[in-house]
């Protein structure tokens, strides 16, 4: 299981703040691709973290992660 965790706009979407998957294994990108079809979550300017490190679509996410989508920041 890939433990997801949802912030801000991303988690009101869903309607909470973790999901999991029961893939043992994806790319980042077939992650993002995932989250586009399954809960229609828009990915293009969402930062992914695996285990609290930012990553690359071509990273690799194994059982056992826990993935964070941390979408943009704006402060004033």
């Amino acid at each position: 299981m890939i433990q997801v965790l949802l912030f801000a706009h991303l988690r009101e979407q869903v309607g909470c703040e973790n999901l999991t998957i029961h893939n043992k294994q994806m790319t980042v990108k077939e992650f993002k691709e995932l989250m586009e079809k399954q809960y229609k979550l828009s990915t293009q300017e969402v930062m992914i973290a695996i285990n609290e490190e930012y990553a690359t679509d071509s990273d690799v996410i194994a059982e056992g992660d826990t993935v964070a989508l941390i979408p943009p920041v704006s402060g004033g």
